[in-house]
């Protein structure tokens, strides 16, 4: 009998090394929620005037990292509060400028940022094609505008490529390099009229 109690005894001992030398698993915790076929509306705090609106495929929001993730964006818009002639609110909103890309991450100041998107300005019919590379993504800053390591502007009065450009919500150049090739196109057969663009 106290030889049996010897081998539990070292049997149990031995286990407990085995298990002792064990790679200790953290627990995995996860975090945030992932919904599909998502309709967004994201109200800027340092653009009060301005509200975006997406339809996505899927969307993961991670509360840890303050971050948002809409993949296969299917539909994306910056709406504008309408204001009359005086300045006064209609309580209307129009379409100022359309976004296209694959995905698209919003952090927790609602600046957004991805590799490739097309910005389509309404009011002055002008696409312009955004291009990010590895150091440098594509940006939507809420309170000063777009930025990328290259624009392509194609638009009834100005065409050509930008890179490094910085622009305004109001299609104003704010920074762009020296070897940027845009300007007005002085052959356009085109102008734009209530955002459509019309032959001249």
């Amino acid at each position: 009998m106290l030889k049996i109690g010897s081998y539990v005894l070292g049997a149990l001992l031995l286990f407990a090394a085995v298990f002792a030398l064990l790679p200790a698993r953290s627990p995995r915790t996860e975090t945030g929620a992932t919904l599909h076929g998502v309709a967004l509306t994201l109200y800027p705090a340092s653009d009060p005037d301005a509200s975006w609106q997406f339809e996505a495929n899927q969307v993961v929001n991670d509360p840890l990292s303050g971050e948002t993730r809409l993949s296969q964006l299917k539909d994306g818009g910056r709406w504008l509060r309408e204001r009359d002639a005086s300045g006064q609110l209609t309580g209307k909103t129009v379409l100022d400028a359309r976004l296209a890309a694959n995905d698209l991450t919003i952090d927790r100041e609602d600046n957004m940022q991805t590799d490739l998107a097309t910005i389509t300005l309404v009011k002055e019919c002008a696409v312009v094609k955004l291009s990010g590379n590895d150091k440098q993504p594509v940006r939507v800053d809420q309170s000063a505008g777009f930025s990328a390591p290259l624009a392509e502007v194609d638009s009834p009065a100005i065409v050509g490529e930008v890179p490094d450009m910085r622009m305004s919500f109001n299609f104003e150049i704010l920074e762009s390099s020296e070897q940027s090739s845009f300007g007005w196109d002085m052959n356009s057969t085109e102008q734009c009229v209530g955002g459509e663009r019309v032959p001249i």
